[in-house]
């Protein structure tokens, strides 16, 4: 699709003998430093930022946000399913990009490096801007380190979770959409025996899953038995959820799948790119995760097979009713280095460049795309064609990772038509927002929490593959949660507790001074 630059001989020979002369007048330059040597008088950004698309936005886009903000960017697109380890490579080795995106899954990873001054506490600085001023207050405390704000923030629904099923299957079946968890067994079970793309062969499953207990479909399904988000509070005690019953349940179900093969065996080493593509080529009909996927899913399956349909459902009941996981109103931050970003001048220079990106000018172009080729508009609100979608989702939809707080960002234009799955997803999860469950300890500090959940958590993973495996039984799973409380499990209970309890305190202080 896009055209790739070719150089002569002559010009490879030129810049060869450019970088000679360079490095013995000065040494070895750095990146960014090559820019200034280059005679660049923008101010130069680099910024690891996650890919979640196939490939990264257009040049051409790209290209007229640089025009507009003055900025030469450097984006360092990872794929989202290593970026996180590329990330923590970038903090461990201390080679950081400017600036780099921080997924809220994996904050707690890098709360140490924020306590330890690598990177910039910014929150001083945002009411120098018109934009970052205005930022949500709830939200920058939602994502304070020690009362602190260090990063700016990526906004996002609290819950886009839901089932996305092929519409063609359950019709060709003669199927309802599932409301219950019942419903939702029996689809899979139909879906992985009954011949549901007709083709005379038993070649499909119900479900297909990742290697990932919170985005791939464990934490959705555990939230529809109703297990707590992360811990639960009760009487003043905190209890981790997989302490629960509820996480119990979830596991019995999941293992229900795994031994009656309504879901693909190898999911604990499967990928996402891997699941996508399974459920993209029909080989299952029942995909858990976030529902504004939908629309790229169903771009990319109609490509294959142009009879294919899909339909959404987000209220699945359990036992509890209905409940559904959720994080809070932001996706992640962009954090700011230290070492790459050396003066408070240069800093204000970069928060600059995302006080631009929130304009009107800007934040539409990385919103939507150019006017006339990727949308038009109509009594002043944009129209988004379903003949352009798959457009924008190779040249657009990728900048949605550098948007800051778009949801709220009033500059943004208001969409009058959408693709009717996207607008069906974007309905769906305002729906979740009447029956969300919350994590309550996301105000409460543990430092062994912020130092030991990974490792903790690996524990825990590794135990609830292994009992829906077969691998353990109860008893097993039940040494290996003694395993994390004397790893440093009940340390970080007795530190959540005791923050609990300064945080009562406060609350009757302040209620008293009243």
């Amino acid at each position: 699709m896009f055209r790739k630059k070719r150089g002569l001989k002559s010009m490879f020979c030129a810049f060869a003998i450019c970088l000679i002369a360079v490095s013995l007048l000065g040494g070895c330059m750095n990146r960014d430093a090559k820019h200034a040597a280059a005679g660049e008088d923008r101010t130069f950004i680099s910024i690891l930022v996650p890919l979640h698309f196939p490939q990264p936005p257009s040049k051409d886009v790209v290209a007229e946000i640089e025009r507009l903000t003055g900025v030469q960017l450097d984006l360092r697109w990872v794929p989202e399913g290593v970026y996180t380890d590329k990330m923590m490579t970038g903090l461990t080795t201390n080679s950081l990009a400017k600036v780099s995106f921080v997924k809220f899954s994996d904050y707690n990873l890098v709360k140490n490096a924020i306590r330890s001054d690598v990177f910039w506490e910014i929150g001083p600085f945002l009411e120098e801007f018109p934009n970052l001023g205005k930022l949500e207050r709830k939200i920058l405390d939602q994502t304070a380190v020690d009362g602190k704000i260090y990063g700016l923030y990526t906004e996002r629904p609290s819950s886009r979770q839901g089932v996305i099923l092929r519409k063609d299957w359950l019709d060709h079946l003669g199927l309802k959409a599932p409301q219950t968890l019942e419903d939702l067994y029996e689809v899979m079970k139909q879906f992985t025996y009954n011949d549901p793309d007709g083709n005379g062969k038993q070649d499909t499953l119900g479900v297909v899953d990742r290697n990932d207990l919170v985005y791939g479909i464990f934490k959705t399904l555990s939230s529809y038995f109703g297990t707590p988000n992360n811990w639960k509070i009760e009487d003043g005690h905190v209890i981790p959820e997989f302490m629960t019953d509820e996480y119990m349940d979830t596991m019995n179900f999941m293992k229900k799948l795994y031994d009656e093969k309504l879901i693909n065996q190898d999911f604990p080493l499967t990928s996402k790119e891997i699941q996508r593509d399974k459920f993209i080529r029909g080989e299952a009909g029942v995909f858990i995760g976030s529902m504004t996927d939908v629309q790229r899913l169903s771009i990319e399956a109609r490509a294959i097979n142009p009879d294919a349909e899909f339909t959404l459902v987000n209220r699945i009941k359990g036992p509890h009713g209905y409940k559904v996981w959720s994080i809070p109103n932001y996706n992640g931050l962009y954090l700011f280095s230290k070492k790459a970003i050396p003066t408070e001048e240069e800093l204000r220079e970069v928060l600059g460049f995302f006080d631009r990106t929130m304009d009107k000018d800007v934040a539409n172009i990385m919103m939507y795309g150019f006017e006339g080729r990727h949308y038009y508009t109509e009594n002043g609100k944009v129209v988004l064609p379903e003949e352009t979608s798959q457009l924008r989702v190779y040249e657009v939809n990728p900048l949605y990772s550098l948007l800051i707080a778009d949801i709220s960002n009033k500059n943004i234009m208001e969409v009058a038509k959408k693709e009717q799955l996207t607008y069906i997803a974007d309905q769906l999860s305002k729906d979740n927002e009447s029956f969300l469950a919350l994590d309550p300890t996301v105000q409460l500090n543990s430092p062994t929490f912020d130092e030991k959940n990974a490792e903790l958590s690996a524990i825990i993973a590794d135990a609830t593959y292994n009992y829906i495996l077969g691998h353990i039984d109860a008893e097993g799973f039940k040494q290996e949660i003694e395993r994390w409380q004397l790893s440093g499990g009940e340390t970080i209970i007795r530190e959540f507790e005791a923050s609990l309890a300064e945080q009562k305190s406060d609350i009757r202080l302040f209620k008293t001074r009243l």
